[in-house]
Order: structure tokens, then sequence, then C-alpha cells
């Protein structure tokens, strides 16, 4: 149940947060190359080897390294600080990306391609969850304590800047890729990583503090996955994944199907908009559900929603229906992230928003791979299986595992020796 925008602080307050703007803009910038990578890659190496197989196939790898070797990333921020990690990052992604760009042009073999997807998407700055981290740090979030009024806001104020980057990334690095150079989308994937992360970084003033586990009485530096919420979360964003990289496919594949390859950027588009909606209205409701039933119902409404994609046949219809399943994502992914607030210490948080980032680019490129194998063999409404089949999984893990969403209070741990007092808003 939720009451009215008045009841809460909303976007304007929030956005007048001491130094907020300080880490946005430069952080909107530095998180642009992260929707333009995959894109940028299929539609180079489609040009250079003719194959879209071979074009998914790079991207898989990429996909898969990033979501395997951002966790890391975010340990390490949270332990050295953000800066210490985004300088050599930058660096060496931009360095990776220019040597993925020069292989393909010159024709290597696809091994070589796949050793180079390798650091590339290994090397992806987490700006994401760094931004998430920021704010965390700047409205004073605490673990087991209840959560500041902005949390939630700040949580949708990021979904939304995420579905806007995944709007205009692809947009961009498409028209540069045809309009200009096949690998000038990657070319300017590279170009935006290095300056944008390079000006995020430079902000100290709102960099979260890092915690020196050798100081006096400071606890140890712990995972984020030794929360049991946390594995939960992760399990469960794979779905999202799902939902994003089976739509991505599917949607391709049904365009050309029909014989109207162009309606799928409108079909994409009415999808996307949906999720944006969706979180600009989240951070603009005073709820008075706790985000772990919020989190619930919405992937509810989620596997309800994509459970009709597969036998819609007309372009009215599928926009509809997908509008619709947009508009159930942003919830459950803000309601997820708003969860981590108050199961994770701050010394672990970044890492925390990157094991569910990268579970998203996980489900994604398992998706990618599954729903296009499907279409190619049975059609492209075979293909809306697998966001179906993704979010009913996820669903029900986090029915089984709901407790595990819940943090400890009353003095005990919530992970390795960590603990807090305070009530605890999570229902």
């Amino acid at each position: 149940m939720a009451s009215t925008v008045s009841d809460r602080p909303g976007y304007g307050q929030l956005l007048r947060t001491p130094g907020a703007w300080t880490f946005l803009l430069p952080g909107f910038a530095a998180r642009q190359p992260f929707a333009m990578l995959t894109i940028g890659i299929v539609l180079l190496v489609q040009h250079t080897t003719g194959s879209y197989g071979s074009a998914g196939a790079v991207a898989a790898v990429t996909g898969v390294s990033m979501a395997l070797f951002a966790p890391q990333t975010g340990k390490l921020a949270d332990r050295f600080g953000q800066r210490a990690v985004l300088l050599p990052g930058v660096l060496v992604h931009t360095a990776s990306v220019s040597g993925l760009v020069a292989l393909a042009l010159a024709g290597a073999p696809m091994w070589a391609l796949f050793a180079a997807a390798v650091p590339t998407g290994a090397s992806v700055p987490q700006i994401g969850p760094m931004v998430r981290a920021r704010w965390a740090a700047v409205l004073g979030a605490a673990p087991g304590r209840e959560a500041s009024p902005l949390m939630s806001t700040a949580a949708a104020f990021e979904s939304v800047t995420d579905e806007f980057t995944f709007v205009i990334g692809p947009v961009l690095a498409t028209a540069l890729c045809t309009g200009v150079h096949p690998a000038a989308g990657l070319i300017a994937e590279a170009a935006l990583t290095l300056f944008g992360g390079l000006f995020f970084a430079a902000q100290r003033a709102t960099q979260p503090p890092v915690r020196n586990a050798a100081a006096a009485g400071s606890p140890r530096h712990t995972s984020a996955l030794s929360v049991p919420g946390v594995r939960v979360l992760a399990v469960a964003f794979l779905g999202i994944g799902a939902v994003f990289g089976g739509m991505q496919v599917s949607l391709t594949a049904f365009a050309e199907e029909i014989g109207s390859p162009g309606s799928n950027g409108l079909l994409y588009g009415i999808f996307a908009a949906g999720n944006m909606l969706a979180g600009i209205a989240c951070g603009a409701i005073a709820w008075k559900t706790g985000p772990r039933r919020r989190l619930i119902a919405g992937y509810a409404a989620l596997t309800l929603t994509a459970s009709g994609l597969w036998a819609v046949h007309s372009v009215p219809l599928l926009a509809g229906l997908g509008l619709l399943v947009g508009l159930c994502i942003a919830p459950a992914l803000i309601s997820g992230y708003t969860l981590v607030e108050a199961l994770v210490p701050a010394s672990a948080r970044t890492e925390a928003f990157t094991w569910l980032t990268g579970a998203v680019a996980l489900g994604q490129a398992g998706a990618v791979t599954v729903a296009g194998r499907l279409a190619d063999a049975h059609g492209a409404s075979t293909g809306f299986l697998v966001p179906l089949v993704g979010t009913a999984l996820a669903l029900a893990t986090l029915v089984t595992l709901r407790s595990r969403l819940a943090p400890r209070s009353s003095g005990r741990t919530v992970a390795r020796g960590i603990g807090h007092r305070g009530p605890v808003t999570v229902d």
C-alpha cells in the first residue's frame, strides 16, 4: 500500500543533497559505455565476420567475464576506495577495447577475439554500483537501522538513470557504427569510459570512506556474499537479466519474422519506457509496505505479465504486453537494491551492488544465447519463454528463501562479526 507523494521526501529534495551533483553528472557520462559495449561488439564483429552467431558469442564472453569479475572490483573498491580501483580500471578497459577493435578489423581468428573479450568485460568500470554506494554514504544509510526516507527515492532515481542509459547508449552506438564506421561505437565507448571514469574518480569528497580493518576496534573486511540475503538477491536478479536478454533477442527475431525489422526499435523502446515510468513512480510514492514484500510482489507481477509473451503475434499486442513487462521490472530492481542498505555493512556495500549488477549481466548473457537458439530453431515465440522461465525460477527462490532477506537485529551479526542494533524496516 502506498500514500501520497507529499508524505515523503521526493526527487527535488534528493537532488538537493549536498554534493550529489558532483558525482551524478560524471557518473552519468561514465556509465553510458556500459550500455554501448554489447551492441558495439555485435555490430563490429558481425561486420568483420559476417556472422551474428560469432558476434553474439564474443559479446556473451564479455558479459560473462564482467559478471564474474565485477564483484571483485566492488570488493576492492570497498577495501581501498573507489578512486584506487577506477584509475587503473579505466586504463585497462580502454586498452582492452582498443585491442579488441584492432583484432576484429585485422580479421583475427575467433579464439583471439574471445581472448580479447575476457579483459574487456572484466575491466568494465562498475559506475552504477559506485554511484549507489555514494548515495548510501551521503544519506547516512546504516545496516540494521531504519533506512533514510530518501534511500528508496535514490534507488528509484538510479533505476531510472540505468534505464535511460540503456535507451541512449545502444542508439548512440548503433548510429556511430552504421553512420560513421563499424568500429566507431566501440571507440566512443572506450573514450567515454576513459574521460568519464577519470572525472568520476576525481570526485573525492563524496567517495564512501574506506574502513581500515587494522584500526583499533574496526571489524576485519568481509565479503558481501557472506550475507545470505545477498546470495538470494543475486540469484533473483538472474531473472531480471533473463528478461532483458530474452526480450532483446526475441523482439528482434519477431520483427524479422513478420517482415518489419524496423519495428524492433519501437517495441524495445516501449518496453524500456515502461521500466522508466515505473521507476519514476516508485521513487515518488511513500510505501507503507517494506521492500521485501514489494520485491516478491513485483516478481509475481513480472512472471504473470511475461507468461503471455509467447502467445502474442501482433505488434500492437506485443507492444502493450511489453509495456506491462517493463512496468514490473523497476519495482523489483528498486526493492532489491533498497534491501541491500538494510542487509549489508557499509564496508561491503559496493561489492554487494556489483554482485547484483553482475547477476543481471550473467542472466542477460545466458538469456541471449538460449533465446537466440530457440528462436532460430522454433521461431520467435519460443524465445519469449526465456523471460517467463527466468522470472518464475527467481520468484520461487524469493518465496522459498524470503526469511533470509530480513536483516538480523538485537545485536546479532549480519556478516562475520559485524553486529548492529535498532529497528529494521524490511517487510
